[in-house]
């Protein structure tokens, strides 16, 4: 088996999203400073309830969002009215700080799940099946490159495989009882492993936004990065699943490996 070239070039940019910096790095460019400067300003508990806050957000979210997307297989994904609305809601959770994030997240979030769905749509995914749906909500455990991964193996495969069995089971569920459906070990099980890893992302965002330089003017530019980087993961990660329905699985990620981003 091999890739026609056209595949390979969108594999090979699949990987240049998928592997790039991640949030932190790119946040960190943006206001010049170490994000340790904000992490110190956080309250001790702080953690505690960005895991609360996330896993309320991707559960509402993903009920909310991919339930009213119309399933349009091929439609071009509106990149730039998501980010617009996404910046809007980051005004006010700049602005009320702490406070303001209980209700500006579960906002932001269904707004960038809305941006992950209409993006996978436009990658010809089926947004009626349970997988799709769930691998949606996938896309927010997806980070960029982590400073773990070696040579051979991605930090997207490891996400991936961290996921796949109980993305599985999950997608059983809702196949026959629905995502909107609460209690299922699967689906709590799915939604608090993607919880913790999205809640990292948010953490540093709100690290961020914690830095008395920034301040409020500048929640906007701050969702403005974030939605970008999760349009990013999502355009990668549907690239390859698409490629993975045309080909196999197995396949796509061989070659994924091969390809040299140097």
């Amino acid at each position: 088996m091999k890739l026609h070239d056209s595949d390979l070039q969108e594999l090979t940019e699949a990987k240049k999203l998928l592997e790039n910096p991640g949030l932190a790095a790119k946040i960190t460019n943006y206001i010049g400073m170490p994000l340790e400067k904000g992490f110190e300003l956080l309250p001790d508990d702080w953690n505690s309830k960005i895991v609360k806050l996330t896993h309320k957000a991707i559960t509402k979210s993903a009920d909310a969002a991919l339930f009213t997307m119309k399933n349009k297989p091929g439609e071009k994904s509106s990149n730039i009215w998501h980010k617009t609305t996404v910046a809007l809601s980051g005004v006010a959770g700049g602005f009320f700080g702490f406070a303001g994030l209980a209700v500006e997240l579960p906002v932001s979030t269904t707004i960038m799940m809305r941006s992950i769905a209409d993006i996978a749509r436009s990658e010809n995914q089926n947004l009626d099946d349970a997988e799709t749906k769930l691998a949606c909500v996938e896309v927010l455990a997806l980070g960029g490159k982590s400073e773990s991964d070696d040579g051979t193996e991605s930090g997207y495969y490891i996400t991936r495989a961290l996921l796949t069995q109980q993305l599985t089971f999950a997608a059983e569920y809702i196949a026959k009882n629905g995502l909107s459906k609460e209690g299922a070990p699967a689906l709590v099980k799915f939604f608090t492993t993607v919880a913790s890893r999205f809640g990292i992302q948010v953490t540093e965002k709100v690290a961020a936004q914690a830095v008395p330089v920034i301040g409020a003017a500048t929640g906007a530019t701050l969702n403005l990065l974030f939605i970008d980087h999760f349009q990013d993961m999502a355009r990668g990660h549907f690239i390859v699943k698409r490629l993975e329905k045309q080909y196999s699985p197995e396949f796509i990620q061989e070659e994924y490996n091969l390809i040299s981003l140097n």
